[in-house]
């Protein structure tokens, strides 16, 4: 047995060893890298189908390099090339460069993120960070603490709010309760690097760090803390989800999660106090807006009512006039999170009158946009209540004309002829260079959310709403030669109606602005997103639940 212990301690430190060789060989790459190159161009889109930089490149492509030339026998799950698989028992988690932003823009504050285990991030049994700009390396083995730069490494006790030192995600899509927090403790920062931000609390400088982001695709993935996480537990911290159950996450890029890292439970306990008591006393405040001419929808409100007993409920004018109480218009509610009982043309018209997070009741056919359908519905709000969900945030297109706005889009503008079969001639611009000039019906441009819906039935391709493009599609267009064209949301799109004769402007199917001749629609990245309350389902499996096998 002492030999066989003795060997699993020799195994543990010989993976350090590889994982510091590893380190050193991705500092040279980036060194490598000329000053005066844009280190952060985008080069790829990443497995996460985010877009991947210069230098995150460089320094996984020495990771894989690394592992190939040196026979280590290893799966590899990396936020740029996604999951792996080499036959191996243990994978290596691996964030080429956490702090992108950071290192390109000359902060000292960027790591290399590696951990190797298996199973689930709590499976990790060896965890290797390194500032890649200071050179400061930490370090833990399962059962064996914490190191930074070799010296044992350890938490404080401290959880006086008037005393916290509270590392906070202040980035896009940043929850209030973060600000509120800032505002509460002692003293707060954002260094935009969350494993590094881990490490300060594992070593006692931080009591606490604290990510919670509204936007789903800002929050953290496992790639992104295997490593810290494990730092952090041997040093003798944990890390919470926001129910206070111990954070755990599959080995994927699919899921990602909030959470509150902290040196002690009992700064949890505080930060989560203060967050149940802003700004609302801690409760949502709820509005609720019903397809009323889809039979049966009113039943499902009133139980959505009777789920919400005690908390802050707003309703629409007309499920209000139905039960004979006060309502008020969806355009005047003042609500965290609106439920709308329908169908998706129930969730656009919502989407289209209120800014606040939206989650579906499926009351009407198939129901892309919703969340869940009746039968479930008391866990549903349950979960709701408890707090158990994401929020899933969208891209919306705004729509221009002569200088005015005419209202934002989630899943498509159409600009199509006012009368029935008449064919029209369209000039389409991107960034003011002529892309297309054809006769067709009318011109679709639709967002990664609306790929679903209209531009799918008019044969154009589904996209993975992380995807930062539109897509634009002729309909019943003259030319045989016309096929649909996807371009990057940065770009501005512009729609002439050439002829004398007059258009229609339809925005989401619920809004319509007739066009006269020769009038010209521009079409640029609304600065505003819609906010989707998520589960558990992603697109892929949403698509295949309801469009593949739908009944």
């Amino acid at each position: 047995m002492r030999n066989i212990s003795y060997i699993h301690r020799m195994l543990r430190s010989v993976m350090l060893e590889v994982l510091s060789s590893i380190a050193d060989k991705v500092s040279e790459a980036i060194g490598l890298i000329p000053p005066d190159s844009d280190r952060g161009a985008e080069v790829c889109m990443g497995a996460d189908g985010t877009p991947t930089s210069e230098i995150d490149k460089i320094a996984e492509n020495t990771v894989l390099m690394y592992l190939q030339e040196h026979d280590v026998k290893l799966n590899v799950l990396s936020e740029e090339i996604g999951f792996v698989d080499n036959g191996a028992e243990e994978t290596l988690v691996l964030d080429p460069i956490d702090g992108t932003t950071n290192a390109c823009m000359g902060v000292p504050m960027y790591t290399i993120s590696m951990a190797v285990g298996k199973g689930t991030m709590n499976g990790m049994r060896v965890a290797y960070l390194r500032n890649l700009s200071t050179g400061d390396v930490y370090t833990a083995e399962k059962g064996k603490g914490a190191y930074m730069n070799g010296c044992r490494i350890s938490v404080k006790d401290n959880s006086d709010p008037e005393r916290l030192l509270m590392m906070i995600y202040m980035g896009s899509g940043a929850c209030p309760e973060a600000y509120a927090l800032a505002k509460r403790v002692k003293s707060s920062r954002a260094y935009g690097c969350a494993s590094l931000e881990m490490a300060l609390v594992a070593t006692g400088k931080a009591d606490g760090f604290m990510m919670d982001s509204e936007v789903y695709s800002k929050s953290i993935r496992v790639v992104d803390i295997a490593a810290s996480a494990l730092v952090l537990r041997e040093a003798g911290g944990e890390i919470f989800a926001l129910d206070g159950s111990v954070l755990d996450m599959p080995l994927d890029l699919e899921h990602r999660a909030n959470f509150v890292a902290v040196g002690d439970r009992k700064v949890f306990d505080t930060v989560m106090q203060g967050a149940r008591s802003h700004p609302h006393g801690g409760k949502l405040r709820y509005g609720i807006y019903v397809n009323m001419s889809i039979p049966g929808a009113a039943d499902v409100a009133k139980e959505v009512m009777r789920l919400l007993e005690g908390e802050e409920v707003t309703l629409d004018s007309a499920i209000a006039a139905e039960l004979g109480v006060k309502g008020v218009p969806i355009s005047k509610m003042s609500v965290d999170m609106m439920i709308a009982v329908g169908g998706d043309g129930t969730i656009l018209r919502a989407a289209q009158n209120s800014d606040a997070m939206m989650f579906g009741v499926n009351a009407g056919g198939i129901g892309f946009l919703t969340e869940t359908d009746p039968p479930e519905l008391e866990e549903s709000i349950a979960r709701l209540r408890r707090g158990e969900y994401t929020v899933e945030e969208r891209a919306k297109i705004k729509v221009v004309m002569d200088g005015e706005s005419l209202g934002d889009a989630v899943n498509e503008v159409v600009v199509h002829t006012d009368t029935v079969a008449k064919i029209r001639r369209f000039r389409v611009y991107v960034n003011d260079t002529l892309a297309t000039d054809m006769r067709a019906d009318g011109m679709l441009l639709s967002t990664p959310t609306g790929s679903t819906c209209y531009a799918m039935s008019l044969g154009a391709p589904i996209i993975d709403p992380g995807v930062n493009a539109w897509v634009m599609v002729p309909m019943a267009a003259f030319r045989f030669s016309a096929r649909p064209m996807v371009v990057p949301m940065s770009k501005k799109i512009a729609i002439e109606c050439v002829m004398e004769k007059g258009c229609m402007l339809v925005i989401d199917g619920q809004k319509e602005v007739h066009l006269p001749g020769g009038s010209v629609v521009e079409m640029v990245s609304s600065s505003k997103h819609v906010r989707f309350v998520r589960f558990d389902k992603d697109f892929y499996t949403r698509i295949n639940e309801k469009l593949v096998n739908v009944q």
